[in-house]
């Protein structure tokens, strides 16, 4: 069940038209109030949640939703108005798994509701990571790229990791930042660019796995 929070009506209707056209069971709802009755009824697998709503804004629900131990796992996709980069990083710093931007394709919308389902699937083998060409042996520590063995840094590694263990979320560079290097470092976060470049540059053929989200950050996308 995929919920989707939208003011708009024509908008809505699209949105759950094109979702139960892709098999996907879908409700929808204009306003925070309605959602929450929803989700006392039944819980949702995913909730795409707009920003611009009549009475909570969607910043405040998903506060709502993290702060929950009944919902708070749920993976939650924020629909931001295009150029609004503060709502965006505010959206991903506070737990939302991905984003789109306003006005956005309906397939875009599937595909992305599909990257993070994927996401959240149970791994048959915790101790190997699997996105397209790419694997990661956690127990042995090696890293295979395209068919080849690669040798990489231990913060090359433990990025690449974060993008293999969850393909299709948005990373801001903050984000990155303090999971790879801690909160206490004080480096600016062109390190990450810089260490992103490099490890960019390692994966040869696979590069394009890991995509720069202008204005936010990186994400992984899985390449057939």
């Amino acid at each position: 069940m995929i919920y989707c929070v939208e003011d708009d009506n024509a908008i809505r209707d699209l949105m759950i038209y094109t979702l139960s056209s892709a098999g996907f069971e879908a409700r929808g709802f204009s306003c925070g109030r309605e959602f929450f009755n929803g989700l006392e009824e039944r819980k949702p697998d995913l909730i795409i949640l707009d920003i611009m709503l009549p009475d909570e804004d969607g910043i405040e629900i998903l506060k709502r939703l993290r702060s929950s131990p009944a919902a708070g796992e749920i993976p939650v996709i924020m629909a931001t108005a295009k150029g609004t980069e503060y709502d965006k990083v505010l959206g991903l710093d506070l737990g939302a798994d991905d984003y789109l931007a306003k006005p956005f394709g309906m397939m875009e919308m599937v595909s992305r509701i599909k990257a993070v389902l994927r996401r959240i699937k149970p791994k048959e083998d915790g101790s190997v990571l699997n996105v397209g060409k790419l694997q990661i042996d956690t127990e042995k520590h090696r890293v295979s790229a395209c068919g080849e063995e690669t040798e990489l840094t231990l913060k090359e590694y433990e990025l690449l990791w974060i993008f293999m263990n969850s393909p299709g979320r948005v990373f801001t560079r903050e984000q990155l930042l303090q999971s790879v290097w801690g909160s206490d470092y004080l480096g600016e976060t062109r390190t990450v660019d810089v260490h992103i470049a490099t490890l960019r540059s390692k994966l040869k053929g696979c590069r394009g796995y890991i995509e720069t989200v202008r204005g936010v950050g990186y994400r992984m996308e899985e390449k057939l």
